[in-house]
């Protein structure tokens, strides 16, 4: 079993197990083994129920008793996943990681995601122990192996890695930290291309205390977190390793917490990292992992693992887990602590909002107004021209070229637009044509006409907006439709959901900073659940979300995962229903992380069968000059491709060509 260090928990899930007979557990497995089939249930139970170093030892026990490897009767009479991950259990930790680097570099092609997991988040010693196993398995020297399978920068930081040579000093120099922010400031966003021996020094080689300084201190002096940086500079494999080495020194539980959502989130699992992770990390950290999986997803591992795999592997897989964290009484408190800090720094984090369309330079309106008038004059219509144009100048100016284009020739632009152009590629030249408040006032509008209300176009747009974005809205759709929206908003909705509405409506959420003090009262307000009936219990998460500043309820949030254990976010899902369910829902998601917020959006309008162009419209519309390149970034974080592909392999014509002009990279 993995000793903790001296005066440090055990965080693993395994354990010794109590009053261990190796030649016993020999015998069993050899009788679970013996004669026509096998009693897989046996061995499952008494293999995921001793630590690894009990295991070497009733493989050694087996071979003296029955002069036969374990292993190799393992593999003869299991197989498929269940046979892969009892095997991988029987392996030492460090031939278990040779045995995975060896696969990834073996035959054709290379499995970069397993060296990177691997290589990023073994400390010296297992890399060390590591090397020095491959050796002995394979009789092959690691480093050169990897040299021989991989190229450019990203085998140069492979090549650090593998040295296990991190600094391991906990005293941390301040000089050294600055000097490592202006360093890989200056080899990166200073510089016309990028200094990558910098990136590869620095982060292969200063200690973990260090870099968590460093990165603090890059995001102050910066305005943005080092992981932009990298995904802004770097590219490719080189790009996918740095930010893996990143996460792994922030929190080498978080990385491994997430590699696990994704292994199993959508169609399909990816089976290999599923049994990698499970086995390596049993004996370390899967406590560690479990609460931040259950305080960043709001599901337990155990839960996800029970719904996505099945059988014996499913049996296995949950003895390695070892406890539902959903169960009652099984939320760990150290989990309070976790979603405490990851508040903490998300209350310190200022990330500067970043939008892709930006003014053009060299601004000719004149020029623009006869260009377009040209690309709709005659037969046909030149599409291209037209959606170069507006999708690469700001509104401001697409609003000068309205009034150029009207004084020139006398006619509308929007109205010839409309007559040249249609359908999802007229909804989104003729949104980037309005000005802001007047196309979130059109898009209230068109959410709440005819039969039927698109609750969810309301909540989008409501929940979301600033103060001012708010009171714009308020007079542009009192311009356009000689209504108020408050009026509209109480005829076309009901109830407490109709009241959220009018109060987000009425753009008056407080805008000062945190009151502490004031944070814990209101967080135990909406903690607690059992005083007062539903509605009572509505009204005040009412009057708590829809009036209190950002900064104000991040540290609400914080308060109250501190005194319940949970998240607001499951307490509103688990209390709460319908459409009053889904704004809260939407507006905690807001606060938390509002371009998270809209790239799950995109991803959802874009998955499966059928596009919602409506939703992808509106938000590449509303989000191009404000955030959108914070929401791209949001959106290859989580679902690992870029909005870029999504909207290429969801969408086609000139409608993709106009999404991808305001989508403005590819990442």
């Amino acid at each position: 079993m993995a000793k903790p260090a001296q005066g440090t928990k055990y965080r693993g899930s395994i354990c010794d197990f109590p009053d261990f007979d190796p030649s016993q557990d020999a015998e069993t497995l050899y009788n679970a083994m013996k004669g026509f089939g096998s009693d897989k249930e046996a061995i499952l139970e008494l293999i995921t129920s001793r630590s690894n170093r009990q295991r070497q030892e009733i493989c050694q026990n087996y071979k003296s008793l029955y002069g036969k490897d374990l292993i190799a009767d393992l593999k003869y009479e299991l197989t498929g996943k269940f046979e892969r991950l009892i095997v991988g259990l029987m392996r030492p930790p460090a031939y278990g990681d040779a045995k995975e680097i060896k696969d990834a570099i073996s035959g054709i092609g290379t499995d970069e995601k397993c060296l990177i997991e691997i290589l990023a988040s073994r400390t010296n010693e297992q890399i060390h122990q590591l090397v020095a196993a491959y050796k002995d398995a394979y009789e092959r020297d690691l480093e050169a192996d990897i040299i021989g399978d991989t190229s450019g920068h990203f085998r140069k930081m492979l090549v650090v890695l593998l040295q296990g040579t991190r600094e391991e000093d906990d005293v941390v120099s301040e000089d050294l930290v600055q000097q490592d922010v202006q360093d890989l400031y200056e080899a990166g966003e200073l510089k016309w291309g990028t200094d990558e021996a910098q990136f590869i020094y620095i982060l292969g080689n200063r200690s973990k205390q260090h870099l968590r300084l460093v990165f603090d201190e890059y995001l102050k002096t910066t305005g943005k977190p080092i992981e932009a940086s990298i995904r802004g500079e770097l590219s490719g494999d080189f790009e996918k390793l740095m930010l893996a080495v990143v996460k792994c020194i922030r929190s080498t539980a978080e990385y491994f917490a997430e590699r696990l959502f994704k292994a199993m989130k959508g169609l399909g699992t990816r089976d290999n990292t599923l049994i990698r992770i499970m086995v390596s990390r049993s004996e370390l950290d899967m406590l560690d992992i479990r609460e931040i999986f259950r305080t960043k997803y709001e599901k337990s591992l155990y839960s996800m693992i029970k719904n996505d795999t099945s059988g014996e592997y499913k049996k296995a897989l949950l003895k390695l887990c070892g406890g539902d964290d959903d169960a009652a009484g099984q939320f760990f408190p150290e989990a309070a602590q976790v979603a405490y800090q990851m508040w903490e720094l998300s209350a310190v984090a200022r990330v500067e909002l970043k939008g892709t369309v930006h003014p053009t330079g060299d601004f000719n309106p004149d020029a623009d107004a006869k260009a377009l008038r040209k690309a709709m004059k005659g037969l046909g219509t030149d599409e291209d021209t037209i959606i170069d144009i507006i999708a690469h100048r700001s509104n401001a100016q697409r609003q000068q070229i309205r009034q150029t284009f009207k004084s020139h020739f006398g006619r509308d632009l929007m109205a010839d637009l409309k007559s040249e152009l249609s359908g999802d590629l007229a909804r989104l030249i003729l949104g980037l044509m309005m000005p802001p408040a007047h196309y979130d006032a059109k898009q209230l509008k068109k959410a709440m006409e005819g039969a039927g209300t698109d609750e969810k176009a309301l909540i989008e747009i409501l929940a979301t907006r600033t103060n001012a974005e708010i009171q714009a809205i308020n007079e542009a759709y009192k311009e356009d439709y000689h209504k108020s929206l408050e009026d509209a908003l109480s005829s076309d909705t009901s109830g407490h959901f109709k009241r959220i509405l009018i109060s987000l409506a009425t753009g008056n959420r407080e805008e000062g900073g945190e009151d502490r003090e004031r944070a814990r009262e209101d967080a135990q307000e909406i903690a607690d659940t059992s005083s007062g009936d539903k509605s009572s219990l509505e009204t005040r998460f009412m009057m708590i979300l829809c009036t209190r500043s950002y900064p104000h309820l991040r540290r609400v949030f914080q308060e109250f995962v501190k005194m319940t254990n949970y998240d607001v976010e499951h307490t509103i899902k688990k209390e709460m229903s319908g459409d009053v369910r889904d704004v809260f829902v939407a507006i905690v998601q807001s606060v938390k992380n509002k371009p998270l917020f809209f790239a799950d959006k995109l991803y959802k309008s874009m998955k499966g069968a059928g596009t919602d162009e409506k939703t992808l419209t509106r938000i590449m519309v509303s989000r191009s000059e404000i955030d959108l390149l914070n929401i791209r970034r949001e959106f290859i974080e989580k679902y690992d491709k870029s909005l870029h592909q999504a909207i290429e392999g969801d969408t086609s014509g000139h409608f993709l060509k106009a999404l991808l002009a305001i989508c403005g990279g590819k990442d």
